[in-house]
């Protein structure tokens, strides 16, 4: 094992892997842990997985959330191995056929919806 892979090991989140599996175009819950002064709580980022990078093994990795907040689009970069990203839940799995969606920037209304994909759900209360 060679140095990067020792310091890369040492920086890794025991939270990334309990996070499921998701992919661009999932509706994502994101727990953040918000620090105000010496007071620390934690907040749900709810959006749109618009595009990945890395996976949840890869240090350098990162997925991008976009959601609507008063009619202005809002977009966060999360780390899989922020200490700051506390859990992420998937609420809904999108039906997309593209890895990367910034189209939605500039979509609003019924344009930015992603379909559901049921099919993801009905195999989910298969296996459980």
């Amino acid at each position: 094992m060679n140095l990067v892979d020792t310091v890369n090991k040492k920086y890794l989140s025991p939270n990334a892997e309990k996070f499921p599996e998701f992919r661009a175009g999932d509706t994502v819950s994101v727990s953040v842990r918000i620090t105000e002064g010496n007071k620390s709580r934690i907040q749900l980022f709810d959006g749109v997985v618009i595009a990945t990078k890395g996976n949840q093994k890869d240090i350098q990795g990162h997925f991008r959330v976009r959601k609507m907040s008063s009619g202005i689009g809002v977009e966060r970069i999360f780390p899989y191995h922020s200490p700051n990203v506390e859990a992420v839940k998937v609420l809904k799995r999108g039906k997309v056929r593209r890895a990367k969606h910034f189209y939605l920037r500039e979509r609003t209304g019924k344009a930015a919806r992603i379909t559901t994909d049921y099919s993801q759900k009905a195999q989910a209360k298969k296996n459980s």
